[in-house]
């Protein structure tokens, strides 16, 4: 599949396009550390959001267990600088995961969460090889508003607090998708093979969690993902002080902070 016929329906689903002065601003040499080091936390945040949605709503409690310890080292080391950074052993999860008698949808959360989990973190592992392979210093920045502005509007009653959650999910790995592909050009040709390489995985996460929005949330969350579509939009053509992979326009403090 050709990569503009894989992004079709990315942009599709998105209400606004990257704007050009993120792209600018993204590309920018003095930038390339702060968008890998965001761009390494993005991927082990994906993990831990499908982990707690496997935890909260879809396994036991010796299954939520080795959820835990899965994860355990990567977030040691991005946390805590715990580690040396080999994550070759952890990639896969050794247990198999016993799905909830009493949610319908277990089996196929964990499917999809599963698979997810496990390419965030070998996206993670390998973020994290061209950081210390380019010698560039690391440290646990800050989030941008992106995530947090979006689970602002989740409501709280279920099934409607999981619908929405995975709806979340579906916007936040579409726009990863397109941003991807929007700055692969302009970079590097090993960061522009590593970020077109992303966009197949990318793609399918953001599939796994609207169709996982339409399995819990039924035909009637169509109203709803396009609140959360105009919602995102704002995110992205909204400016912000800081440059993260998720921030919108770049403010004047931001663009003095690179100038």
């Amino acid at each position: 599949m050709s990569t503009s016929v894989l992004l079709e329906p990315i942009h599709a689903f998105l209400s606004h396009p990257t704007p050009q002065s993120w792209i600018d601003e993204a590309i920018k040499p003095q930038n390339l550390t702060v968008l890998l080091a965001d761009h390494l936390m993005c991927e082990l945040k994906a993990a831990q959001t499908a982990m707690l949605l496997l935890r909260r709503y879809a396994v036991d409690t010796e299954s939520a267990d080795a959820l835990l310890a899965w994860l355990k080292p990567f977030e040691d080391f991005a946390y805590r600088q715990v580690g040396d950074g080999d994550f070759s052993s952890y990639i896969s999860l050794s247990k198999k995961l016993m799905s909830r008698s009493n949610f319908a949808h277990g089996d196929e959360l964990i499917s999809k969460m599963v698979l997810l989990i496990k390419e965030e973190l070998h996206h993670f592992g390998q973020v994290l090889e061209i950081i210390q392979t380019r010698n560039m210093p690391y440290d646990n920045i800050g989030a941008s508003r992106y995530a947090r502005g979006l689970m602002q509007h989740v409501r709280t009653h279920e099934p409607a607090k999981l619908s929405d959650t995975l709806i979340c999910g579906a916007f936040i790995e579409a726009r990863s998708c397109e941003r991807f592909a929007a700055i692969a050009p302009h970079l590097d040709p090993e960061l522009t093979k590593f970020y077109i390489s992303l966009l197949r995985s990318e793609a399918r996460h953001y599939s796994d969690y609207l169709s996982l929005a339409r399995t819990v949330g039924g035909d009637d969350i169509e109203e709803r993902i396009a609140h959360f579509r105009q919602v995102e939009g704002e995110l992205i053509i909204t400016e912000d002080d800081d440059f993260r992979f998720h921030s919108g326009l770049p403010s004047a403090v931001a663009l003095a902070k690179t100038a």
